[in-house]
């Protein structure tokens, strides 16, 4: 067995669930469809062929949680809901079992599935889906077939290490360093530019000032030159 996991269990027990699942919802669905509808036939072999590997797998599954049981190091509280996991896992096994063997039967007299068989497999997978819940309890809440678990120190919430929006974050701070820089030298060039508008507006009243002595000069000059005609 590859060290990652303690034996097989971990990996049959999805294929289980699913197939299963499956087998009962095409079951429950093709009775929506109109009665001579042609999917209606389909959707039935799909439901059989389902069941029955999902059948297979149950078997594998529970052989392989059978070993994990004996095999996987445990204490009292763990052992407490191994031991619950395996006491629903059986009978909704065998259940499932029963329902596989009931379904070859009907199929080889072509009848279809009763009320009595669909209501027993509604039951069989209410008790599959407490199984898997009981059974992630397992592993989720107790580490079981876990090799390590994260040291996570008192009060700390697990997520000290570093995140792409930590790297955004550093990347902005850095962006609003620069900024207080260019902003300063933004605020020197408006100085520069006020410092230098005093000089500018003196230079164009000095220019407007010599333009209105030089018109009345020439006023002058006019005035005189009348005064000599006459």
């Amino acid at each position: 067995m590859p060290e990652i996991i303690p034996n097989f269990h971990p990996i049959l027990v999805h294929f289980t669930i699913a197939l299963l699942s499956i087998s009962v919802l095409f079951y429950l669905l093709r009775l929506l469809l109109p009665i001579n509808h042609r999917w209606k036939e389909q959707w039935l072999n799909m439901a059989n062929w389902s069941l029955w590997t999902g059948c297979l797998f149950a078997i594998a599954t529970v052989i392989a949680g059978w070993f994990a049981y004996n095999s996987v190091a445990h204490d009292a509280p763990s052992h407490a809901a191994m031991t619950l996991h395996r006491n629903w896992a059986l009978p909704t096994a065998s259940l499932f079992l029963l329902i596989g063997l009931s379904s070859i039967n009907l199929a080889r007299k072509k009848i279809q599935p009763s009320f009595k068989f669909l209501s027993t497999a509604v039951i069989a997978v209410v008790l599959l889906m407490v199984t898997g819940w009981l059974g992630s309890e397992v592993v989720y809440r107790y580490g079981l077939g876990v090799m390590s678990l994260p040291q996570v120190e008192a009060g700390a919430d697990g997520h000290n290490h570093s995140h792409g929006s930590e790297e955004v974050n550093n990347t902005r701070s850095h962006q609003h360093d620069d900024a207080p820089i260019s902003g300063h030298s933004q605020l020197n060039s408006h100085e520069k530019t006020n410092e230098s508008l005093p000089a500018m507006e003196q230079s164009q009243a000095d220019d407007t000032h010599s333009a209105m002595q030089g018109e009345e000069t020439g006023q002058e000059v006019t005035s005189g030159g009348h005064n000599h005609v006459h």
